[in-house]
């Protein structure tokens, strides 16, 4: 596949190589592709024909020739949502879960598997990220697979399972008195004076692509259609950027229909500058200080915000937040509506999507698919409190009995009856 590095802005190639900025007009830069040449083999047919993996749509991604995959990321179940549905005041409802994406169950797995091929390709033997814990998790699990050592670095007040599920793989953790906003200028310092690759800043443009794997496969799962409407969680913006240009890579090459799609933000109230920005009508983003227990959205200046208010107000979408209390209680409502254990970025988006809802920005009649981007084991600390161990019983019929009269039998009356999928 012939790819290259282009300037969002200004245009100008950069070929191939480990940078992230136009030094013309210090614009970002994106991969760019030759159409006309994927146009042969990247068919449904082929893509049918591939692995049950992200790697399935390896031909309109920026891989080095020859690239042989090591980890079975992405195509994750797109789960249809009835009881959720119910709840929320829709009819059509899809979940997106890579919450079991292999092999640090979220979706920053597919970012870090495109990243990491062209970290070889590059010569790096040392890789490197700053990251709110789901990157940080996948850059030390996929290091370890792929022999590259690892150096990440997070926030001091990171959730504890998050920076067990790195330090477990055996990467150097380096731990910051300070915000996400703050460790990622740190990393960009630390880029210009070591010869390691940083895949969120000198491979960035790489990474983004991953992303696209969640787009193309909700219209692969949908039977090759696009959805109405799509809801992301957004920290850095990247993620409902990349979703879009999934799509419009999809009607390029003739694989769905074209159709208008409506993208929705979600972020926490506690962090906000997307929603808060799209809210005003503003193009640009003010930057905030997060204060939230979804710590992997906290971006308070995020890199991709720009273009993210771009793909939601084109769309004709929206963005909206919800509060520290609501994603919990969604966190919660998903799990017992779907059997979907979701870290707190999932009680976002589903928190926003019942707003939507209720606002009557999502039309019960219409396809909505919400992102859930990583596991309800990594935050388990946001459940705190909310759920008590009863006193223990007797292993006897009659303690049973007793206890069934007491408390099951009582519950049992206030379970919904089943809904038809």
């Amino acid at each position: 596949m012939t790819y290259e590095l282009r300037c969002r802005e200004c245009g100008k190639s950069w070929g191939n190589q480990p940078r992230s900025i136009c030094d013309d007009c210090f614009s970002p830069l994106e991969v760019s592709y030759d159409y006309e040449a994927a146009r042969p083999t990247f068919t449904r047919e082929r893509i049918a024909r591939g692995p049950a993996s992200m790697w399935r749509y390896r031909d309109l991604l920026p891989l080095p020739v020859n690239y042989q995959p090591t980890v079975p990321a992405g195509f994750t179940p797109l789960l249809e949502a009835p009881r959720l549905a119910q709840r929320l005041g829709a009819k059509h409802l899809y979940v997106k879960n890579d919450a079991v994406c292999q092999p640090s169950l979220s979706f920053k797995d597919r970012v870090v598997a495109v990243a990491l091929a062209q970290a070889r390709n590059f010569g790096f033997d040392t890789v490197s990220c700053s990251s709110t814990g789901n990157l940080a998790n996948s850059v030390a699990a996929q290091a370890a697979r792929n022999g590259f050592k690892a150096v990440i670095f997070i926030p001091a007040d990171l959730e504890p399972a998050k920076i067990l599920g790195t330090q477990v793989f055996g990467a150097k953790l380096v731990r910051i008195s300070g915000s996400y906003d703050q460790v990622n200028r740190l990393c960009s310092q630390i880029a210009d004076e070591r010869h390691w690759g940083f895949v969120n800043v000198n491979l960035r443009p790489y990474y983004a692509e991953g992303s696209k794997t969640v787009g193309f496969e909700i219209a692969e799962q949908l039977g090759w259609r696009l959805p109405d409407n799509v809801v992301v969680p957004m920290a850095g913006g990247s993620l409902i950027v990349k979703i879009k240009k999934a799509f419009d890579e999809l009607v390029e090459l003739g694989l769905v229909e074209a159709k208008p799609v409506k993208f929705f933000g979600a972020q926490a109230t506690g962090c906000s500058p997307i929603s808060t920005a799209v809210k005003a009508g503003n193009s640009d983003i003010d930057p905030q200080k997060p204060s939230t227990i979804a710590r992997s959205l906290a971006i308070g200046n995020p890199a991709d915000g720009h273009y993210a208010i771009k793909v939601i107000t084109g769309s004709g979408g929206w963005s909206e937040d919800v509060s520290d209390p609501e994603l919990v209680e969604c966190i919660q409502l998903l799990a017992e509506t779907e059997g979907v254990f979701t870290e707190t970025a999932g009680g976002v988006t589903v928190g926003t999507a019942r707003k939507l809802c209720s606002q009557g920005r999502i039309l019960p009649d219409e396809t909505t698919v919400l992102c859930i981007t990583g596991n309800g084991l990594k935050t388990t600390d946001a459940l705190g409190g909310k759920y008590e161990l009863e006193e223990p019983i007797a292993p006897k019929l009659a303690e049973f009995e007793k206890y069934m009269e007491s408390t099951l039998d009582a519950s049992e009356k206030d379970v919904p009856e089943p809904v038809e999928a």
